[in-house]
């Protein structure tokens, strides 16, 4: 089995193109099957039953929620569909297993004053720490992005001539992604002051090789996902914003406010790189006040005839 799972994930790392992150989550997937099913066990000595019996050990044993089961019983079958294309069993024994059952929340999004909070919370004109966390923060929200992809981009990622970045993301797709003004002003600043600034000081402490990544340490090396993510949190708190901030609710914040300002929805499927329209509409229902303007500024009945008489 061992064996069976490290070529799967070479497949997904090599042939699928997929990141560290999304292959590191199949892994998990994987060992929890294992440890389900006990050692001594081949890729083609387990059966439907066996996994059926796996879901519910995920919720009554591991106390994971549906959502999760599900996630985990999907890098399950996408696993047993690989061991089929390469012979390594006969059947596909997670075929006919129904995913758990699971509801579709909404997306949590910042109205549009706490993002205006957000974005001006990193504070000092002198501070590189704070140029580099104000560019994110605004580019995170202005441009829809993963957070895996701001932290990935690469200084040639920005054109700020033409006002547009380019983010890659899920399955290695690259798209152009327009960014507004105020963001591109707050990238301004970091590139030619925060960056340069944050880079010098690692050099002095040793730094030898300078990283292609766009947003860096004060130690030369890459923001990773966490760091952004701590740091986005500890604005918030200065901000006053008293709920929980995470850098998907602002992608989730630019979805909706672009759709209540009047984007259309396959604008922002283009933008957000969703591969399936259905992923977008989701951002629909988050507003339906926004809803119902549109259909009270559309509807002819809606908007009345203009007479107030009453005949």
């Amino acid at each position: 089995m061992d064996q069976a799972i490290d070529r799967f994930l070479l497949h997904l790392e090599l042939e699928r193109g997929l990141s560290a992150h999304t292959i590191a989550a199949y892994s998990r997937d994987l060992q929890r099957l294992q440890t389900f099913l006990g050692d001594g066990r081949g890729p083609d000595a387990f059966d439907r039953g066996d996994l059926e019996r796996f879901v519910g050990w995920l919720r009554d044993s591991e106390g994971l929620a549906a959502r999760s089961a599900a996630r985990t019983l999907s890098g399950v079958r996408t696993f047993c569909r690989f061991l089929v294309r390469e012979r390594l069993r006969p059947d596909d024994p997670s075929a006919l297993i129904p995913l758990p059952r699971l509801g579709r929340p909404l997306p949590v999004v910042l109205d549009e004053a706490e993002v205006a909070r957000l974005a001006t919370a990193p504070r000092g004109s002198d501070d590189p720490r704070a140029l580099r966390d104000a560019a994110m923060i605004e580019l995170l929200y202005a441009a829809g992005l993963r957070v895996s992809e701001l932290v990935s981009l690469r200084v040639g990622d920005v054109d700020p001539d033409r006002g547009v970045v380019r983010a890659t993301g899920k399955g290695n797709k690259t798209r152009l992604v327009p960014v507004g003004e105020e963001a591109l002003g707050r990238l301004r600043l970091y590139m030619e002051l925060g960056r340069p600034e944050l880079l010098d000081r690692a050099t002095r402490r040793g730094l030898r090789r300078l990283p292609s990544t766009l947003f860096v340490t004060a130690r030369g090396r890459g923001m990773t996902r966490q760091g952004f993510a701590k740091n986005l949190a500890r604005h918030a708190r200065s901000a006053g914003v008293e709920r929980p901030v995470s850098p998907h609710k602002l992608r989730h914040s630019f979805a909706t406010h672009l759709l209540e300002g009047g984007a259309d929805l396959r604008s922002v499927q283009t933008m957000l790189g969703h591969a399936d329209l259905s992923t977008t509409t989701i951002y629909t229902h988050v507003s339906q006040a926004a809803l119902e303007r549109a259909y009270d500024a559309a509807h002819p009945l809606a908007r009345g005839s203009g007479d107030d008489s009453g005949s």
